[in-house]
């Protein structure tokens, strides 16, 4: 199979599961308890605006006739409106976008800046105190929960050394930069910095430990092949073999588990950004959820479901064009 047939392939199964996300999010609204126009509007409110609003949005319809037009708008990006504050859902959405964006982003860079070179110690230092450590490390970072690790984070670097602060920021990383831009002040991008560290490291830690393993498990397979004997033998330098040859071939899994971790990091963040009130949409979702806003809950899923499979068929593309084997799949 070509990559273009892949890659169509890949396209047809994305549909497949948005839509599969879109239509499991409506059943379970549909058979949520409750009344939505008695959500819509403040407690007492009289039987015929109850009935009216029923009417004006639709709710009097067959469901099949709901589904189809909520699946009909989401075609034409009409995500509604949200039922506690009559807003625009897909304004509600893009709001939140750069917050959990640049978390996402923020807790990639730290596993890549710390996985690979632990990876890379780690494979070259078998069996030695360093392999050992990157290997502990791995295990913590694995297993340990992220609400747990925010805490513990917000209790020992935020109230007791009062290194990072730990309210809700004050800046976003867009408005800092264009004050710097602008003015040439520094101050606001210093005050993001201090504010999104933490949880960056939280949402970060289990995919830092998740890609020091695959690369050192890469590195380990590689380094064992002749090409690795060859090149030494001619007398190329260990750091020249390590990082130019070995590291090139181990990178192929750790850009696809990149890939992929950043369409989960734009939906897992609900923890992290709960812990942290950091205003992103997974804080934005638990609020919708707490106040059963179901267009909002919606919205926001659907848009994380559309977000991870784009991302996952840009990754496929990457990974087809680095290794076109993976057509013939």
């Amino acid at each position: 199979m070509t990559s273009a047939k892949f890659l169509v392939r890949r396209l047809l199964q994305g549909i497949v599961v948005i839509w599969g996300v879109v239509t499991i999010m409506f059943g379970l609204r549909a058979v949520s308890p409750g009344d939505p126009a008695n959500l819509m509007l403040a407690e007492g409110a009289s039987e015929s605006l109850i009935q009216q609003v029923r009417q004006e949005e639709g709710l009097d319809q067959p469901i099949y006739v709901q589904y189809f037009d909520y699946v009909q708008g989401l075609l034409v990006g009409d995500f509604g409106y949200s039922w506690r504050s009559n807003r625009e859902v897909e304004l509600m959405v893009i709001e939140r976008i750069p917050a959990t964006l640049e978390l996402a982003i923020a807790a990639t860079i730290v596993a890549v800046v710390i996985a690979i070179p632990l990876g890379v110690i780690s494979a070259t230092r078998r069996n030695e105190p360093a392999d050992y450590g990157a290997t502990l490390f791995s295990l913590l970072g694995i297993s340990t929960p992220n609400f747990w690790l925010g805490l513990m984070l917000i209790l020992v670097l935020g109230v007791w050394a009062g290194i990072f602060p730990t309210g809700r920021r004050p800046v976003g990383l867009a408005e800092a930069t264009m004050t710097f831009v602008q003015y040439g002040y520094a101050g606001d991008l210093v005050t993001w910095v201090r504010y999104i560290t933490l949880p960056a490291i939280t949402l970060g830690t289990y995919f830092t430990a998740l890609i020091t393993r695959l690369t050192r498990s890469g590195m380990v397979d590689e380094l064992g092949k002749p090409y690795v004997t060859a090149s030494r033998a001619k007398g190329l330098p260990n750091v020249l073999v390590r990082y130019k040859h070995v590291l090139r071939n181990t990178m192929i899994p750790i850009i696809t588990v990149l890939g992929l971790q950043l369409g989960t990091l734009m939906g897992g963040a609900v923890i992290t950004e709960t812990v942290f009130n950091w205003p992103g949409l997974g804080l934005r979702l638990i609020d919708a959820l707490r106040i059963r806003d179901w267009p909002l809950m919606q919205g926001i899923v659907v848009f994380i479901a559309i977000a991870f499979v784009s991302i996952n068929i840009f990754v496929d593309a990457i990974y087809a064009s680095l290794d076109p084997r993976v057509g013939d799949e």
